[in-house]
């Protein structure tokens, strides 16, 4: 994933919060995703890490909690390099993603110059076009139906690689992320990538698996999140002072 955000390691960042992600930064990751999904980020709190994130040298990407096409344009005109798209099982929600992507002719994304992808109109239009060229459209494969259409999805106009999601997918057929079942469905999306030259990424929560990922041949992991390493900071903590089922201090 060099060519497409910088590195091959990133995390999620949860907290809405400017310390997480220059932790993150300073950590080392090449790019962290803001996380739209799964954490209560609103547009404004976005477009601040995002700005902490790009003048760091970290790539700002950002999971929308859906395609819709007018969210997805003010994230990119706040300046995220992409977007992770959730649930695209269709070739048909895949295209209507790189569409809201894209400026025309390629799709349907509005201009907006005077933003800050725009440097707040101060780039040529060239430029500002440009930028919308750059931006990444990644569909996030996370159903059996998904995974059927990978290929077809991976061959849409305007994806720039996929991501699958192996707990949304252990959901979908009943089984857990680590099963053979999950664990081949998820296989057959990184050779359905590799079939049609895009990347392909996945997410999971601790180096040593992220480690088997690579080694498997995805292009890029996500790692972890600021509030989980937080968490654990915490709770080793607490482990490494106070015995298992200590009472705490009363004061």
């Amino acid at each position: 994933m060099t060519a497409l955000t910088g590195g091959r390691i990133g995390t999620w960042v949860k907290l809405p919060a400017l310390e997480s992600v220059q932790i993150a930064a300073h950590a080392g990751f090449d790019f962290v995703v803001v996380d739209q999904e799964h954490a209560p980020l609103d547009v404004r709190t976005a477009y601040e890490l995002i700005t902490v994130a790009a003048a760091l040298g970290t790539t700002p990407l950002v999971r929308v909690p859906d395609g819709t096409p007018s969210r997805i344009q003010r994230l990119l005109d706040a300046g995220a390099a992409g977007v992770l798209i959730p649930h695209v099982d269709t070739v048909e929600q895949a295209r209507e993603a790189a569409a809201a992507v894209r400026f025309p002719p390629h799709g349907r994304r509005g201009a907006g110059g005077t933003s800050r992808a725009g440097r707040w109109g101060l780039a040529s239009r060239e430029d500002y076009l440009d930028s919308g060229t750059a931006a990444l459209c990644v569909p996030q494969i996370e159903s059996r139906e998904a995974v059927g259409n990978a290929a077809a999805i991976a061959a849409v106009e305007g994806v720039d690689a996929l991501f699958v999601g192996a707990a949304d997918i252990g959901l979908d057929v009943g089984q857990t992320p680590a099963s053979a079942e999950v664990t081949g469905l998820c296989a057959q999306v990184l050779a359905a990538a590799r079939e049609n030259g895009v990347p392909c990424g996945a997410a999971t929560a601790t180096p040593r698996a992220a480690d088997a990922l690579l080694e498997q041949g995805f292009d890029f992991v996500v790692v972890g999140n600021d509030t989980s390493m937080l968490a654990e900071a915490a709770v080793a903590t607490v482990r490494a002072l106070r015995p298992r089922g200590g009472s705490r201090a009363t004061h």
